[in-house]
């Protein structure tokens, strides 16, 4: 959902990496496991990221654990570029990156080429991840296309001084109760705080809460068979309704797009008082927030738990370097260096061992106000307990999805009755 692009260039891409992958090339898979030595001769090793995942000092560090190898970081400001560099790339057969990271939500497209990225099963990390993480990179043939980064259980960050200035609660238990366990409890305390601070907003996107409360759905626009229920499904027609009259009737939303530059300016501001948090969402608000006081996290998540997002590393099978590669892949996403991640920028290890590391638990954020990091997400991961199905047409419907939202939220240019029937031309196209 990062910064979003046209519906039809993310059609077109799909439909070129469709009708191209049978054409392109790809090199025979090198052998090495995890564990085995770094080879002897110089290698430098390129990483495609996006966003923040944690790892500038990690490749620091594996550089002087293997003063052979060179990472070279190739860092995307948004998931949506990385998603078009790699199926543009993909497609091609060259020119990706030899550790690529993939987002979840685009993760099922990509298991349509199973043959365009290495295996990387090995004994040495049987077992690591939790079991739904772990699974939505395996094939049905049991080949591990990715290793898995990290989760995002969700709870939400708050903005204590803008709260004090409304009257209303600013300690974390106390903002928790206030914001309560359902949607309509806390849409309620925005009614509030909008009441009080007409001049600041409840929460910063329309489509940053839909995609929270769609996240809770069991199947949100496709059936295991493909078949698409987008537009027929009554709870995602449902969901996009409330949101659009908390955002516009009852004035809730900044009418903000996420990851825009008029967002990222929010937080300085003061544009919006809360949004929804999961824990790789601490480091893009203090990047954003920098010199800003008061932002802190409350323990709780409206319905219930939700996870929103995670990523995977891949190895094309167009590197030149695939053992090595693996090595960089499998180290980056053990449980130490993910602790480590999480320490850099919040990114919410997936794996067992770190989950329950003391270390983990024991994390605070003095940007946020000292709050228990690591104790809160940690809480927040076992409230999750539907982890939705999201097949392969999911990324580009839900990027239709988001494009509705933001013609009624951010532009102004339909109300929701229209945006909803373009987004049902949009998925028709598909």
């Amino acid at each position: 959902m990062k910064n979003p692009t046209k519906f039809s260039v993310l059609s077109a891409a799909a439909a070129c990496l469709a009708l191209s992958l049978s054409a392109c090339g790809s090199s025979a898979p090198e052998k090495g496991g995890v564990n085995d030595a770094t080879g002897s001769g110089p290698v430098t090793l390129t990483v495609g990221t996006f966003n923040e995942f944690g790892y500038e000092e990690l490749f620091e560090e594996y550089e002087e654990l293997n003063p052979n190898v060179t990472i070279e970081h190739k860092k995307a400001a948004t998931t949506n570029e990385a998603r078009d560099n790699l199926t543009t790339r993909l497609a091609a057969g060259s020119g990706l990156s030899d550790i690529e990271a993939v987002e979840v939500d685009w993760l099922p497209e990509l298991l349509q080429y199973p043959d365009r990225f290495a295996d990387l099963s090995d004994p040495a990390v049987e077992g690591r991840w939790l079991d739904w993480k772990a699974e939505a990179a395996t094939t049905a043939d049991g080949k591990l296309l990715g290793y898995g980064t990290d989760s995002g259980p969700e709870a939400v960050c708050y903005n204590a001084e803008l709260l004090k200035k409304a009257g209303m609660p600013t300690e974390r238990e106390e903002v928790a109760a206030m914001l309560g366990t359902t949607w309509d409890s806390y849409f309620e305390a925005g009614k509030a705080y909008k009441a009080a601070s007409p001049d600041s907003a409840w929460f910063d996107s329309a489509g940053a809460i839909y995609q929270g409360m769609s996240n809770q759905l069991e199947k949100v626009y496709e059936e295991e068979d493909g078949t698409v229920i987008a537009t027929e499904n009554q709870k995602v027609k449902d969901t996009y309704n409330q949101v659009l009259k908390a955002s516009t009737e009852d004035g809730l939303s900044a009418h903000l797009s996420q990851w825009s530059d008029d967002w990222a300016s929010g937080f300085q501001t003061g544009a919006f008082a809360t949004t929804l948090c999961p824990g790789w969402m601490l480091g893009v608000i203090e990047g954003n927030a920098a010199g800003v006081t008061g932002w802190d996290v409350a323990n709780v998540f409206p319905g219930g738990g939700g996870n929103w997002g995670g990523s995977y590393l891949t190895v094309p099978t167009q590197s030149e370097n695939q053992a090595e590669a693996k090595k960089l892949a499998g180290w980056l996403t053990a449980p130490e260096q993910q602790i480590k991640a999480f320490t850099a920028k919040g990114t919410f290890p997936s794996q067992k061992e770190a989950l329950e590391s003391p270390e983990l638990l024991g994390q605070t954020n003095e940007f946020f106000n000292g709050a228990p990091t690591g104790q809160i997400f940690a809480e927040r991961a076992k409230a999750v307990d539907v982890t939705p199905f999201k097949g392969t047409k999911y990324f580009a419907i839900n990027d239709a999805m988001q494009q509705a939202l933001t013609r009624v939220d951010v532009d102004k240019s339909d109300d929701a009755a229209s945006s909803w029937e373009k987004f049902v031309t949009a998925v028709k196209s598909l």
